[in-house]
């Protein structure tokens, strides 16, 4: 039987003297696609802070491939086959859209480059325009489609996306949904976190809700669906 891509057991994480996490646990499997859910300051950052090693865990055991990268640098975590979409996007503004893309570019974990230059530009056509352009020369929205592509040129084995939607205009933003559902389609594990709930319940395989750093629910998606006291308890605005 084959190792969840991740795993994430007890998981405690502090800022300081704040505890933020408490005991969180779930895995996810090669090409599922959850939804990590609940209100602002509920530990959703800090659950993908704590994973790539930017906010090390406390207590507890992170898992990918089989492999306990609990304690290793975040440059380390990354090579073990995960990519990240970040708060913001933090794309390069002074390097053109190629740079951009290529910088960070490497063979997935099994030397295949699934993720090429070409194959990134015919999915993404908006940067096959832009190429020359440089990272601070693009409408944010570009900017979002830009940081997403440069995490696939990584070729990983988990893409995580953490508000990639976020402060966008509504049609920008249903453009960055329909890039999310094509990468989603190429059979990339994902986990995603954002403030469109609505949109993550249709995306998603399987879903996660946190509150005050524990795991309300973990599921199905349809099961979360069918269960609209959830949703009202601990989503609703």
């Amino acid at each position: 039987m084959c190792s969840p891509i991740l795993e994430v057991s007890g998981l405690h994480t502090h800022y300081g003297a704040s505890h933020i996490l408490h005991g969180i646990n779930f895995s996810i499997k090669a090409g599922e696609c959850i939804s990590l859910m609940g209100r602002n300051g509920m530990g959703k950052t800090t659950t993908i802070r704590s994973i790539f090693g930017l906010t090390p865990a406390t207590r507890g055991r992170i898992r990918v491939l089989g492999n306990d990268v609990t304690t290793l640098s975040p440059h380390s975590i990354a090579r073990m086959g995960l990519g990240l979409v970040p708060e913001g996007r933090q794309i390069f503004p002074d390097l053109s859209v190629k740079e951009n893309l290529t910088m960070t570019a490497r063979p997935g974990l099994d030397g295949s480059w699934a993720w090429t230059l070409e194959r990134v530009l015919q999915t993404f056509p908006p940067l096959a325009a832009r190429l020359s352009n440089m990272g601070n020369q693009l409408s944010g929205g570009e900017q979002q489609i830009l940081s997403i592509a440069r995490a696939l040129m990584t070729n990983p084995q988990l893409l995580v996306l953490d508000e990639a939607t976020e402060g966008l205009a509504p049609l920008v933003r249903k453009k960055i949904w329909s890039v999310i559902q094509q990468v989603k389609e190429t059979g990339i594990t994902t986990i995603i976190v954002d403030k469109d709930v609505d949109t993550q319940l249709k995306v998603s395989d399987k879903s996660i809700v946190l509150v005050k750093g524990r795991v309300a629910f973990s599921g199905d998606t349809s099961e979360l669906v069918a269960n609209p006291d959830v949703h009202i308890q601990h989503l609703s605005v």
